[in-house]
């Protein structure tokens, strides 16, 4: 028999717990062993119960989920996922605790039942209970700094001068775009990133980058607007999909309002398949740590029709989801570890 999946919730609000909590009963690998106002509570809770996995509220009273993520995966690592209101300040705490080691934020609606305010969060909690905390590249004192801090300016030529670097990422995605980009001399080739976040979320996490990676210019995506050497640009959360149409050496990004594609508005899909269409062989196509396939079947698109392509590896990736389904239909030309593959888009 399968072990249930035990969970901690922890929130100031005893609406919000139970809002949780009854979202949580359709699944029937998770138990909720306990519930906490606040993060005394749950200090007592997780001594004496030990779960396997914790829902955090970002704000609350005495101390706020930021300073409770610090010691959760400083003195006992558990996955945890944080739970944020959908404003700009929940938004900006919910990036910082990402970068800590946080699992997956997940975005508080303000309206709704349990079947609306928090559907979706029993998945992540189950694919959170089988990840490793901690082992996402260093401990929490060293990643807390190299968030705060802007990355050295890096030197190098690149072999090829793509016309376009398209990237795709879900869960975990937030350290591997940041470790990926960081490697990337000023003057790179125009990048474009698909990001699964709410629209909040990628405008916070566009300026985080910016302001971390100072030589390279990196913003929300805008309409029609025409990519040039130096540039990232961010897929926003919302109700539209980024494509890219042009090229060779003009290529131009979309919104295009759609329908969600297997699930996601943006998808990776719709963004890897236009380039594939538009830029073919002067393209780089790199897909990261995420749950679930989006961006494979695009990937391999890319692939297809000439374009490099690299999947992250099992090994550095925090879900391997959207990477291995890319590797196993073929659309990955190179496995590559996270830290690796900056270097090695540069030399293809």
């Amino acid at each position: 028999m399968q072990k249930r999946v035990r969970v901690l919730i922890v929130d100031d609000s005893k609406t919000a717990r139970e809002l949780i909590k009854r979202s949580l009963l359709k699944y029937p690998d998770l138990d909720v062993i306990g519930e906490a106002a606040n993060p005394i509570e749950a200090r007592d809770i997780i001594v004496q119960d030990q779960p396997d996995v914790i829902t955090l509220d970002v704000e609350m009273p005495g101390m706020n989920g930021l300073q409770f993520l610090e010691k959760i995966m400083r003195l006992r690592p558990i996955p945890v996922v944080m739970v944020s209101s959908l404003t700009a300040q929940g938004a900006n705490v919910a990036i910082k605790a990402l970068q800590m080691g946080a699992f997956e934020c997940f975005p508080k609606k303000t309206s709704g039942g349990a079947g609306e305010a928090f559907a979706g969060l029993g998945r992540i909690l189950l694919e959170a209970a089988s990840s490793h905390p901690g082992h996402r590249g260093g401990d929490v004192k060293t990643r807390k700094s190299a968030g705060d801090t802007p990355h050295a300016h890096v030197t190098g030529v690149w072999k090829t001068l793509f016309d376009v670097v398209a990237i795709g990422s879900s869960t975990g995605g937030v350290e591997a775009v940041e470790e990926v980009l960081k490697g990337f001399p000023a003057g790179s080739p125009p990048v474009v990133i698909c990001q699964h976040m709410p629209a909040l979320f990628t405008a916070s996490f566009a300026s985080r980058l910016d302001s971390l990676i100072p030589h390279l210019s990196i913003a929300e995506v805008h309409d029609r607007e025409v990519l040039a050497p130096g540039m990232v640009r961010i897929a926003p959360g919302g109700e539209r999909h980024v494509t890219v149409e042009g090229g060779p050496q003009s290529v131009t990004t979309r919104l295009v309002a759609a329908p969600p594609v297997g699930g996601h508005c943006p998808a990776v899909d719709v963004l890897f398949s236009s380039v594939a269409r538009h830029v073919g062989r002067n393209a780089l196509g790199i897909i990261l740590t995420g749950m679930g396939r989006d961006g494979a079947q695009g990937l391999l698109e890319m692939r297809e029709h000439g374009a490099q392509t690299i999947a992250q590896d099992r090994a550095s990736s925090v879900v391997y989801g959207m990477p291995r389904v890319a590797t196993e239909i073929g659309a990955a030309g190179r496995t590559v570890p996270l830290k690796e593959i900056a270097r090695v888009a540069m030399h293809l």
